[in-house]
């Protein structure tokens, strides 16, 4: 993506694509974050995010941890910021963010084929 006059001052550049570094740092936390965006059509709320995390991991997650983390991924333009109304954002995951996790399912699947695709009695979560 390249820097436009028209865009807004909030426009991603080149220069804010994720480095190879930043691609390695993703934590499984970031991945599942990215993973919940990609499971809905709509733009969902931080909230909504957070409690399918918390489904998830069938505990609480932190405001301090999911906050930081979104605004990491909107910065690298793997996840879009929006507004919902005055109070609320969404986040949708943006190309780059569904081919980054796209690339990530299709490596772990490539090193992972001899695995049973039955998950554990605790989810695959242990």
């Amino acid at each position: 993506m390249t820097e436009s006059s028209t865009a807004g001052e909030n426009a991603r550049t080149d220069r804010d694509a994720p480095t190879p570094e930043q691609r390695c740092d993703l934590s499984k936390f970031k991945l599942r974050i990215l993973a919940v965006l990609a499971e809905t059509d709509s733009a969902p709320s931080g909230q909504e995010v957070k409690d399918a995390l918390e489904q998830y991991y069938d505990a609480n997650v932190n405001h301090g941890r999911l906050y930081p983390n979104l605004d990491e991924l909107v910065e690298w333009g793997l996840v879009a910021k929006g507004a919902k109304d005055r109070r609320t954002n969404s986040y949708d995951l943006t190309d780059d963010g569904r081919d980054l996790l796209r690339a990530e399912v299709v490596w772990l699947v490539d090193r992972t084929q001899g695995l049973s695709v039955v998950p554990p009695n605790d989810g695959g979560r242990a």
